[in-house]
């Protein structure tokens, strides 16, 4: 197994342990989606793959409809994409997507969070290099056979596929997004999540009282509401 796979297997009790919290996440990229290309899934990759994310963290349909609606509302606020980069304690590399329609307010968390747990906020494009911009999508290969379908995938730039409990998970780079999305629309594979991960390049293993000192960090910028993901270089275990 390639560092996709030890990647997700280290993360996947983490990510979107909160249902509200996952609930709020969606709903800013139904907003971002539906602003950037309609509300009609079937003309709109994007919003078709978020749908298709909220039904895999079982936002009930009614949510995503009432989501959808208030996203085409002419005064529904857009929300913006900025990527903060710094470092935890200990020389841990921290990248924070966040979706925010308050830039100013945003910045000011984010900066007061590194203060405050002694990080340092740094300059765009000080740490973003160390990680490598990652596509996947979670699909439904029934019998299909795993060697054959990543025959099929390699043109598409697929780097790593892998079965799971949860399904087929495919990994590519980010720009390969589309071309992958419509090949699994296109053969009827059915698409059960997808989205971009950050892979850190490297890791650093720390002792356990540094590790506290980073997840002191870490939880205070996940638990802000313009967060969408946080990334890092801190080894991270199974459990």
């Amino acid at each position: 197994m390639g560092r996709a796979f030890e990647f997700r297997k280290a993360r996947k009790m983490k990510r979107w342990s909160a249902m509200s919290k996952a609930f709020t996440r969606i709903g800013k990229d139904i907003v971002m989606a539906v602003k950037e290309g309609g509300a009609d899934p079937d003309g709109n990759s994007r919003l078709r793959a978020v749908i298709q994310n909220a039904k895999a963290v079982n936002m009930p349909k009614d949510n995503i409809e009432r989501a959808i609606k208030r996203a085409s509302d002419k005064n529904q606020g857009d929300y913006k994409e900025v990527v903060f980069e710094g470092y935890a304690p200990h020389g841990i590399a921290v990248l924070v997507e966040t979706a925010t329609d308050n830039n100013t307010r945003t910045v000011a968390n984010i900066r007061s969070y590194f203060n405050k747990c002694d990080g340092s906020l740094g300059t765009s494009g000080s740490v973003v290099f160390m990680f490598d911009h990652v596509c996947n999508f979670r699909i439904n290969s029934g019998e299909m056979d795993m060697e054959e379908l990543e025959l099929e995938l390699i043109d598409f730039g697929v780097e790593e596929i892998f079965q799971d409990e949860d399904g087929c998970m495919i990994y590519a780079p980010f720009e390969s997004f589309g071309a992958i999305q419509n090949y699994l629309e296109n053969n009827n594979l059915e698409i059960l999540s997808s989205g971009f991960e950050r892979i850190p390049q490297v890791t650093k293993v720390l002792t356990p009282e540094q590790v506290a000192d980073v997840e002191k960090l870490l939880e205070k910028i996940e638990e802000d509401d313009d967060v969408q993901n946080v990334y890092h270089t801190m080894s991270e275990s199974e459990d």
